[in-house]
């Protein structure tokens, strides 16, 4: 299995842990995972009406994570006209938010940037230089900046 399997293989599985999934053929079953909690979606809209989110994210990779995670659970994101790219708006219920969304978001966010650090390490590493370590801190005040925000 590639790195790429490997991680859509983690990302399902994540998914239907998180459809409430009790079963090893369950956690296989993306499609089934997904069914799961869309069900639970419209109970909560039922005990607990749509309210409008507004998620701020930090980076596109996870921005378009998030989207794609909203649309398959036949939720609509969207942002207002002359509001940042990094926000994403969408209608649903706050219970649904806390229990299922933002958990499974977060739990797929962190895969994610997990794998895409282990590539651009790679990457870096094969190509560019082997020495892969954080700049050096020193101490001191950092002087003024030559030409400050021109």
């Amino acid at each position: 299995m590639n790195d790429r399997e490997s991680l859509l293989e983690k990302l399902r599985k994540i998914e239907a842990l998180h459809a409430g999934a009790t079963t090893d053929g369950e956690r296989a079953a993306a499609e089934h995972a997904r069914q799961r909690i869309t069900a639970t979606l419209r109970r909560y809209e039922r005990a607990d009406p749509p309210v409008e989110y507004r998620f701020t994210l930090s980076n596109p990779w996870s921005r378009k994570l998030f989207v794609a995670l909203l649309r398959r659970y036949g939720l609509r994101p969207y942002r207002y006209h002359r509001q940042r790219f990094n926000t994403v708006m969408a209608r649903v219920s706050r219970s649904f938010v806390a229990d299922t969304l933002w958990p499974t978001f977060t739990e797929l966010d962190r895969a994610l940037h997990e794998h895409l650090d282990r590539i651009t390490e790679d990457i870096i590493t094969q190509g560019i230089s082997r020495d892969t370590s954080e700049a050096e801190e020193v101490g001191g005040v950092p002087p003024p900046l030559l030409n400050p925000g021109r």
